[in-house]
Formats: C-alpha cells, structure tokens, sequence
C-alpha cells in the first residue's frame, strides 16, 4: 500500500490525482492520512486500568469505569475503557 501511495505524482501534467489513485486501487483519503500517536492522556489511562487490573482481574469495564471516574477523578466514557 505505501508503495502504490508513493507512485502517485501530485502536479502530472496528464493524469488528476483521483485518476491516478482509481488506476492504483487506493482511496484518495488514504493518500493524505497521517497516523497520530497515544495521546498523554491515553497513555495514562492505560497505564492505571493495567495496574489495577493486574489485581483486581475480575473487573470488567463498567467497574473499572466506576473505579476511574468515582475513585480517580477522570471524566471518561465507559467506551473508552
């Protein structure tokens, strides 16, 4: 996939970047996303729920929702755990 994003030429004097990305098989969205990283804030979370779930493996997550959001302090999502 890196490679057929690569062969695309912005600025071709014939062919459009949509009609270079449809003869390729990509998706022109494809050809500009950007993979962000963990936020801090992410990091941390994952952080909390693996140490406390080492020692209390039998929360699931509306539990460990409650642990974060009651006995933590953070405003997250149940979706988010």
């Amino acid at each position: 996939m890196a490679e057929r994003r690569k062969m695309v030429r912005k600025g071709h004097s014939k062919l459009s970047i949509s009609a270079q990305c449809r003869s390729l098989g990509i998706h022109r969205s494809g050809l500009y996303y950007r993979p962000r990283g963990e936020t801090e804030l992410n990091l941390e979370l994952m952080r909390l729920m693996d140490e406390h779930y080492l020692y209390h493996p039998e929360k699931g997550a509306k539990r460990m929702h409650v642990w974060l959001t009651r006995d933590k302090g953070y405003k997250v999502s149940r979706n988010r755990i």
